[in-house]
């Protein structure tokens, strides 16, 4: 007998709130009723000196951003070791990153309580979203961050400049460019689970031309994610594997002082061997397979683009293209194969309107399709208009409108206006905004049905839509800067299964998410730099006044750096995760609460010559037992070492 459920999030479904389980051979389907500056070494880098891209879509000074937006620079990633997507964002304020498994086990992202399908995630202006998984949703775990230098998170509705998907806010990946002589770079790295990776780049310059050249491959062979208690007797539990390899490049090219030509291109491979569920005739229940599932993914991002400075307009003309395959094969319910792709031409103009006034302008196209497990597409058109306006005694504003044509369901207006206002000469400021959101229902919920267990889908869905504001104040004194904001989101429309037939999904979810977000960061002294921050996120049912599951209400993380030599620093993080609401493993159980956890990481580096550089790293240094979600553990206690050579 094939088992239609499968124990894992991992087969190409994302993390969603979960009231009612829907379950298919191949793949699990989980339907929703609700559905500043963090860098370490550049804390002392004033808020005018950083400037940001993802808030307006055009560099702008980190003090005229009115909205929450934290900042992940080369500098942490490189001195901490991070080595996903999902370790960088980890302890960003306001996020809850859950991954199921080991490394590289799918890893959903909850940004301000709201869904893992509501964030954006763009890579160097590529949305990618995967178009072939049930909700949409990008997989941040096997997204390796060898080639990344740096990452802008964005929290609260965004669709007013970036369309679906940006309820919850963006996350802009922005990969390393070439600049300089002739730079060859090689890192290896081993330790607990197996685990070895190694890493190659070439970057450099030379004229106009810019390259650099990223090779990328990790392999953890034995992470215990499987709870013993769950295991029928007799059984053995089987490690997590996971191996990766990722290929990407960026290239630029000048045409004099008016003209710039470039491109991005990102290919990985990965395998992943987990452990599913089966049912179990002795008990009638369902626990851990005895037998490993093969997930095979492979995934194709590039974008090309043209940029022309005219002088009164500052144009850039860019054309994407990304695929995602998976091929599963799985004991106890067969091979599945799913495979989705996305192409984009986008034209964006920045016009100064007068001196601290830009205007800025866009249209794109986009047609999002899938081929596996069924055939359909639709086609978005899309335009949006922006003003960003300094007017001077520190008084600045933001404001923007997008119409969305969709060829499935319509059309969508959204907007969004951004205010920040100077006190006075104090260094502090109160800013704010307001804006609404869309999510677009994925293809497969408007194509693909499941006759065989009386399940179909609805080609009349609209998008999950949202209205969210928020309010803060941030400033500093000395050494010290800190912060504090309030937010509240609205969503309705929220795709669910529908309560009175069961048999497809309708738009009937009511949610509503609020809290406060906050930091302080210190630099006592030019070696050592120090950070705390804090979030409270209340995500509610609407309909039910229950807390959403997999939304902490408290999360908390400090982070330190300290250059002890003039070669050799320390980085240290402590997070902390409260107690929230998940389901069992399989759902049986579809609510109970689960325990916070602290996690505490350290990581040293000592460069020995101007080639050479040692480096070492412990991660959950005091071995805390976890599970995140509920029935897969966390990562026990591991210590790594490598060597990084560069010339």
């Amino acid at each position: 007998m094939k088992n239609p459920i499968l124990g894992r999030a991992a087969y190409g479904v994302d993390s969603n709130s979960v009231s009612t389980l829907r379950t298919f051979p191949g793949r699990r389907i989980l339907y929703s009723t609700t559905a500043l500056a963090l860098c370490l070494a550049p804390l002392a880098a004033s808020a005018q000196e950083i400037s940001v891209v993802t808030a307006t879509r055009v560099a702008t000074p980190l003090n005229q951003v009115a909205g929450s937006i934290t900042v992940i620079g080369q500098d942490e990633i490189a001195a901490r070791k991070l080595r996903s997507l999902s370790d960088i964002l980890a302890s960003v304020p306001g996020l809850n990153v859950v991954r199921v498994g080991g490394q590289g086990g799918q890893t959903s992202l909850f940004s301000r309580g709201t869904n893992s399908n509501h964030t954006k995630i763009l890579l160097d202006g590529i949305d990618i979203a995967d178009t072939s998984t049930p909700s949409g949703a990008t997989d941040l775990g096997k997204f390796l961050a060898g080639d990344i230098a740096r990452v802008e998170v964005l929290r609260g509705p965004q669709s007013g400049l970036y369309g679906s998907d940006a309820i919850g806010g963006v996350v802009n990946i922005i990969t390393h460019a070439g600049e300089g002589p002739l730079t060859l770079t090689g890192i290896a790295e081993a330790g607990s689970f197996d685990t070895f990776n190694q890493s190659a780049s070439i970057s450099g310059s030379d004229g106009a031309f810019r390259y650099r050249a990223t090779v990328q491959h990790e392999h953890a062979g034995a992470t215990p994610v499987t709870p013993l208690n769950l295991l029928p007797p007799g059984q053995v539990r089987n490690p997590d594997v996971f191996d990766n390899l990722t290929a990407s490049t960026r290239l630029g090219l000048a045409l004099g002082d008016a003209v710039e030509l470039g491109l991005t291109a990102r290919w990985s491979q990965s395998l992943t061997k987990v452990t599913g569920d089966a049912f179990s005739f002795a008990s009638f229940t369902f626990a851990p397979a005895p037998a490993q599932t093969r997930i095979a993914g492979q995934n194709w991002q590039t974008r090309a683009f043209a940029r022309w400075d005219l002088g009164w307009i500052d144009q850039t003309l860019g054309f994407a293209y990304g695929s995602n395959q998976s091929r599963t094969a799985d004991p106890d319910n067969g091979p599945f194969a799913s495979s989705g792709e996305r192409t984009k031409l986008d034209w964006q103009g920045n016009i100064t309107i007068a001196a601290g006034h830009t205007l800025v302008l866009g249209a794109e196209t986009a047609r999002d399709a899938v081929h596996l497990p069924v055939s359909a597409g639709y086609t978005t058109n899309a335009g949006y208009a922006e003003i960003n306006s300094d007017f001077g005694s520190g008084i600045t504003a933001s404001g923007s409108v997008r119409y969305d044509d969709n060829s499935q369901f319509g059309d969508k207006l959204t907007w969004r206006i951004a205010p920040s206002i100077a006190i006075g000469d104090s260094g502090w400021r109160v800013k704010g905004s307001i804006g609404t959101g869309f999510k677009e229902p994925s293809l497969d919920q408007l194509h693909h049905s499941y006759p065989a267990f009386f399940f179909f889908a609805n080609p009349n869905l609209k998008p999950e839509t949202s209205t969210g504001y928020e309010v803060g104040v941030e400033g500093g004194l000395w050494d010290v800067t800190a912060g504090a904001t309030w937010f509240h989101n609205d969503i309705r429309n929220l795709i669910a299964t529908d309560p009175v037939t069961f048999s497809t999904v309708v738009n009937i979810g009511r949610a509503r998410t609020q809290g406060v977000e906050t930091f302080v960061a210190w630099k006592p002294l030019d070696e050592v730099s120090l950070r705390a921050d804090y979030s409270f996120t209340e995500a509610v049912d609407k309909a039910t006044s229950r807390a959403l599951i997999r939304r902490p209400n408290h999360k908390a993380s400090l982070t330190g750096g300290w250059q002890f030599l003039p070669d050799a620093d320390l980085s240290a993080t402590l997070l902390y995760v409260g107690p929230w609401f998940d389901g069992s493993r399989d759902f049986s159980t579809p609510r109970l609460k689960a325990d916070g956890y602290v996690a505490v990481n350290l990581a040293a580096r000592w460069q020995v010559t101007q080639m050479f550089t040692l480096f070492a790293r412990g991660d959950n240094l005091f071995d805390e037992s976890y599970q995140n979600p509920v029935g897969f553990l966390g990562a026990e206690r591991a210590f790594y070492v490598g060597v990084q050579a560069k010339l």
